[in-house]
């Protein structure tokens, strides 16, 4: 008897592969966004001299002196004290100007000051608040300076510290109430300066 030849099975031919190897599965969108904008997305490291940077020279013993009295406690206290001296002129003039005393005499002041009184007036008036925000300016600079330094961090506590000091320094000679309530009222302000700029 003639047993009957099994047909022959085709297998499934493998899907072609462009370049030579198995083809990998396709990527799914959701994985796909989860490492581009999801939380496995890493952040790449900023890394200028990967792109080809200049190299910085070195810095001449020169140029590291003149930074090192930059960041001095001295430097900043003047600058302070300039950047005080002319805001306060500024505000000084500025409060005379739209003062309707200004430039009247006391002992007769139904008589109409000059512009030479009234320009006197502004330029005492712009002199006195310049050299008392100079002082301010130049105490709370030195002194946030000074703190800065002794703690080694920069915070909002240096501001505080500072502005007590400051407040409390300028209202002591007033009596000790006058300085808790210029300590408390100037650490205060300066806490509230601090968090907006920051």
């Amino acid at each position: 008897t003639r047993y009957p030849c099994p047909k022959p099975v085709m297998a499934a031919a493998p899907p072609p592969s462009t370049a030579g190897g198995p083809e990998p599965p396709p990527l799914q969108y959701s994985l796909l966004l989860q490492h581009l904008v999801g939380e496995q997305r890493r952040p790449r490291a900023w890394d200028p001299a990967a792109l080809g940077g200049i190299p910085s020279p070195a810095k001449s013993e020169e140029q590291k002196m003149v930074e090192r009295a930059m960041e001095s406690c001295a430097f900043k206290a003047a600058l302070a004290c300039v950047g005080g001296f002319v805001l306060g002129g500024a505000f000084g003039v500025f409060t005379a100007g739209i003062d309707t005393n200004v430039g009247f005499d006391p002992k007769d002041p139904y008589r109409t000051p000059t512009a030479k009184e009234v320009l006197k007036d502004m330029g005492q008036r712009g002199i006195s608040y310049a050299k008392n925000f100079a002082i301010v300016g130049a105490m709370f600079s030195c002194t946030e300076c000074v703190v800065e330094s002794y703690r080694g961090k920069s915070d909002w506590k240096n501001s505080v510290i500072s502005g007590c000091i400051t407040g409390g320094a300028i209202g002591f000679r007033a009596g000790l109430k006058a300085g808790v309530i210029g300590c408390g009222g100037f650490a205060a302000f300066s806490a509230a300066i601090d968090y907006y700029l920051r």
